[in-house]
Parts: structure tokens; sequence; C-alpha cells
């Protein structure tokens, strides 16, 4: 449910709406406006409207937001109204905190498999566990929409090249190195230490 001209602020402002709505939704609380939303997010009434308008708006005019519909609609434009199968290549620390966590499960993202060079074990956390030279015959046989890169920045760009080669085209990407990828692939890079340098600037320089 892609949609071209979206700013990428108002694309990384979605999953906060959707789990601010989700969780209105959780303690059965039907309306919202967009000034109650926009307070708990920190922006402003009018900012709310704007976003939401770039999908058809949603609310009426002195009414809110239906808070069902609204976190219906959100997880439709982010894709979370079907179901994904996930694989992590890489399993250390990194990529086994990920496979533990019971939290994507519960959003459609189901992992499949790990992959790593050095396997010491079968299977974690009920996930199996596979040597890299099962990858391409076990992407040929297996239908999976989303891979995972945990491993070190020297081998995350192989890692990419082999996963595009059989026909991965979406990477969450944990390796501490900016992947480039051909303009069909979408890239998420992830960086813990860049996050961590932003808190330690805005330690640094707070009011």
């Amino acid at each position: 449910m892609g949609r071209k001209g979206i700013s990428e602020a108002v694309i990384k402002r979605l999953p906060k709406y959707y789990r601010q709505i989700k969780m209105l939704d959780d303690a059965n609380i039907e309306r919202v406006s967009s000034s109650t939303l926009a307070e708990i997010l920190g922006i402003t009434a009018s900012q709310v409207r704007q976003d939401f308008y770039n999908f058809g708006g949603f609310g009426q005019q002195g009414y809110g937001y239906d808070v069902k519909n609204l976190r219906k609609e959100i997880a439709a434009i982010l894709g979370l109204d079907q179901e994904y199968n996930m694989i992590i290549v890489g399993a250390g620390h990194i990529g086994k905190a990920l496979a533990g966590y019971k939290g994507f499960v519960k959003e459609g993202f189901r992992i499949k498999a790990l992959f790593d060079i050095n396997v010491q074990e079968k299977t974690y956390n009920g996930v199996p566990v596979y040597p890299m030279y099962n990858l391409e015959d076990y992407l040929k046989e297996n239908q999976i929409d989303f891979a995972v890169i945990a491993t070190q920045a020297d081998s995350a760009e192989d890692v990419a090249r082999e996963l595009i080669k059989n026909g991965i085209k979406s990477i969450w990407n944990f390796a501490p190195i900016d992947l480039r990828v051909p303009k069909d692939v979408v890239v998420e890079n992830i960086s813990m230490s860049e996050s961590l340098f932003v808190l330690s600037y805005r330690s640094k320089n707070r009011t």
C-alpha cells in the first residue's frame, strides 16, 4: 500500500501513531481527537491532521477518530494487515535477541530461520539454525519476505548481495554499515551506536 510523495518524517511518525492508537484500543477507548494524539506524541494537532490527510483523513469534524477504524487503517498503511516470513543472518547476540523477541509474532512477523557461519546449536528459541552454505537452497525452497542482517560490518555487504541474488527485496540491517543496494531493494539501516551518539548529544546539550 505504498504511496509516492509521502515525506520520510510522516512515514517515521506512522509507527508512533500506530503504537499509541493500539494502546488506546486495548484500553477500550472508542474515540480520540487530533489534539489528544498530538499531546501524546509531542506534536501539534494540525500536524496530526496533516499527516492523516496524506492517507485520506480518517476523521470527522467535531467527532474525532474512531479508534478501532484508525488502528485498522494505519495497520493497512504500514502493511500490518498481512503476515511476513523473516530470516536472520547472524546468530550472535543481536541476532539471537531479535529471534527471542515475542513481539514480532504478535504483529505478524514470523522468524523462520537463523543462519550463521559458526553454528553451535541446531535451534534457538524454537527457531532452526542453519550454516550459511544452506542459505541459497533455503531461499529457493521457502517463501521469505524480509531478511535481517545481524553480522559484522565486514561481511554485511556480501550477505546482502547473496540475499538479493536469491530474491530478497526487503532487508533490515543491524550491521554497523549502510548497505549499498539496487534501487528495487528496500533497506532499513539500524545503527545502535548512532542512536546512542544522539542521546549523548542531547544529554550534553539539554536545557
